[in-house]
């Protein structure tokens, strides 16, 4: 299936619902791996399918109308200028740049691309036949540094241990057979099955992607040092924005605001609003549209 090379990588856990364990757990496995050189970010994947299709043929369509495999990638942690990547069975790929998520007005640059990108896809059975029952498709991904570090504000290649924001999705629509061909099953959502779950049905929110640590050998993931006070801090992030939503305005006060976050200091602005919490590493800050950074940033 896969590069010699991967044996040296251990897989993820098994995926889950987007909205964790408000659903069932996902029909089929879908699993990853990532390894890494002063080259590329290198991402494989394995997705159970005993009914493989795909329609799409032309880059940058919207590749998640089929059943696909997505990567996102946030460098530096900070919510914006992140990366997301479809693929399908065909092995027709949609790549495109966030320079916010689209909760704070995106936009999504479609025009973004990925020069020097290498790309596989294996599939262990047959596309688009429903006479027959398949058992998987696998994907191999090389993404340059040189594209990612364009925007990356941290240092690319990444140092070892340092710790980018990555998650990986699996789109996959129910099916049914007509006329001998796969047609999705009318009035159903597709279903979203995820490396790390975001709460909700919908990927663009950073701040709940897993952690990837860049090492050389076995060596101990280390938990962020700051998840408790990031935490609380988008906490108020959508306080207040459900806060403006109704009144128009953003709150001066955690008070008005009915939540409970020791240690924060909010202030409002010409623009909108920031939030201070003193973490172990040194301040660390969130304004009106999520951007979530260190005071030493500027």
């Amino acid at each position: 299936m896969l590069d010699p090379a991967w044996q040296l990588a251990a897989w993820t856990h098994d995926f889950v619902d987007i909205e964790g364990d408000l659903r069932p757990k996902p029909t089929y496995r879908t699993r990853a791996k990532m390894l890494w050189d002063d080259q590329y970010f290198y991402v494989a994947a394995e997705l159970e399918e005993p009914h493989i299709w795909a329609t799409l043929t032309q880059h940058d369509s919207v590749i998640f109308q089929d059943n696909d495999f997505e990567v996102f990638i946030d460098p530096d942690g900070d919510n914006h200028q992140y990366y997301e990547y479809e693929i399908n069975a065909f092995g027709t790929d949609w790549d495109l740049r966030l320079v916010k998520p689209y909760r704070d007005g995106g936009p999504a640059l479609n025009e973004w691309e990925i020069p020097g990108l290498k790309k596989a896809v294996h599939v262990e059975g047959t596309i688009n036949d429903p006479g027959a029952i398949d058992k998987r498709w696998c994907i191999e991904l090389a993404f340059p540094w040189t594209v990612l570090g364009e925007f990356a504000k941290c240092p690319c290649p990444p140092k070892v241990g340092d710790q980018w924001r990555v998650n990986f999705s699996r789109v996959e629509w129910d099916v049914k057979v007509v006329e001998g061909k796969y047609i999705k099953v009318p009035d159903r959502p597709e279903h979203n099955w995820v490396w790390s779950q975001q709460g909700v049905v919908n990927m663009h929110r950073p701040e709940m992607w897993g952690y990837v640590q860049f090492e050389t050998g076995l060596v101990p993931f280390r938990p962020d040092p700051d998840w408790e006070a990031k935490c609380q801090l988008m906490e108020c992030y959508y306080a207040e924005s459900k806060f403006h939503e109704a009144n128009g305005i953003y709150a001066k006060s955690l008070a008005a605001l009915g939540i409970n976050a020791s240690g924060i200091e909010l202030g409002v602005t010409e623009t909108g609003y920031i939030a201070r919490i003193k973490g172990k590493g040194g301040w660390l800050r969130i304004r009106q549209d999520s951007l979530l950074e260190s005071e030493q940033k500027g």
